[in-house]
Formats: C-alpha cells, structure tokens, sequence
C-alpha cells in the first residue's frame, strides 16, 4: 500500500466546497502550461502513449514512440510485423512482453469492433485489452469527452492533503472528486495538480513557503 497523506490535513481552512474553485483558479495561473506530457499527433497514438506509459516515465515513452510512430501508422501495422518484433520496439518502456500482446490485442478489437477508430467513452475504451479506467480517463478526456478523472499519484497524494479525501483506493478517490470538481474542470484539474506535485508538493519535502494554495491547504507547513 502506498503512503497516504491523509493525517498531514489538520489545519481547518474553510469547507472543501469552497475552498474547490479558487484552488483550481489559483493552480490555473500558476500552470498555465499544464497538459499532458506525452507527445502524440493521433487518437490512436494517444492510446498507444497512454498504454505504454504503465510503469514508466513519459519522457521515455516519447523517447520510444518518437521512432515508433514513424513505424507504425494504423492498427494493422501493429498486427503486420512478428510480436517478437513489436517486443523489441518498445523494449525500453519496461513489461514490454506484457505490452506488445495487450497492443496486439487492443489493436484487432479497434479494426473488429471500432473500424479502426479509437472511441470516445469510458465504456467502450474500458472494453479494450490493457485499458483500465486511468487509461481510458485519459484517452477521453484529452479527446475532449472527459467522463471522469483521472487519479495518479500526484492526484491522489494532492487529493488527500487539500483534504478532498480520506480514501486510499483511486477508484474511491476518483468518486470523491467528481462530486466537487466542477464537471467542466475534469479534464484540466488532474494536469493542475500533476504539475503542482512535481513543481511544489513534493511527497517528501513539500515547499508550502512557494505554494499558492497554502492559506487553502489544510496540511500546509506556513
């Protein structure tokens, strides 16, 4: 079980509800470069990124798909060459075995079932091989269809110290914050804490003195 951060909020700083949109405005400002970090030109490659990012960082996956989409363009191209091959392609993304079966067999049910169109919603996507609900949290919501949001590490160690949650499954934490973030903040509110847990809420040395949501922040040091 990873850490939790729930106990570090103990500061009482108003209701999560209000406290919900200035945080998000205030995150807003001071990432307003805040997007997903993997490189893609295509549903399909943003699916692919997306897959391959499991257990890894995504400066490598862009590393690795850089020349991978080069390669290969549509579903059948995945299915054209050896898995062998496909293997050593994206060797370096690590589980690579694991990874090229699930990008076969993602790839057969997009021709058989989508035409080979990547979907939009969360229930045909979760329906793909080696597409769980993160993944298809992020393929749906960078396609402008976002139907929930997405709980990485980052979100759900921000989540619990701003006091969003108390859960420790992502799933749960997921479903606490549907309910207060604005629906049309559900794209943009993971890439906001995302980058404020890499740039400032740090999991082991947060730099609060920089932070500015911590007059907001129930687990602030200040």
């Amino acid at each position: 079980m990873p850490r939790s951060y729930v106990q570090e909020a103990r500061k009482r700083v108003g209701p999560k509800k209000l406290r919900i949109r200035p945080i998000i405005e205030r995150l807003a400002v001071e990432h307003a470069d805040a997007t997903i970090a993997l490189t893609f030109s295509s549903p399909l490659e943003l699916l692919v990124s997306v897959m391959l990012s499991a257990q890894t960082t995504d400066v490598n996956v862009n590393r690795v798909t850089k020349t991978l989409f080069r390669k290969y363009h549509a579903p059948e191209d995945y299915l054209a060459v050896p898995q062998e091959e496909l293997e050593r392609d994206i060797f370096a993304t690590g589980f690579y075995r694991q990874k090229a079966k699930s990008l076969r067999g993602m790839m057969k049910m997009l021709i058989e079932e989508f035409d080979g169109e990547v979907p939009r919603t969360l229930e045909e996507l979760v329906r793909i091989p080696g597409v769980a609900r993160k993944t298809a949290n992020v393929v749906s919501a960078e396609l402008g269809h976002a139907q929930g949001i997405v709980v990485d590490t980052h979100v759900r160690r921000l989540s619990q110290r701003l006091g969003f949650t108390k859960e420790e499954d992502p799933v749960k934490i997921e479903r606490d914050l549907m309910k207060l973030v604005p629906r049309e903040d559900w794209a943009r509110f993971p890439h906001l804490l995302i980058w404020h847990g890499r740039r400032v809420c740090d999991a082991r040395r947060p730099r609060c003195e920089d932070c500015v949501i911590n007059d907001l922040c129930p687990s602030s040091r200040v």
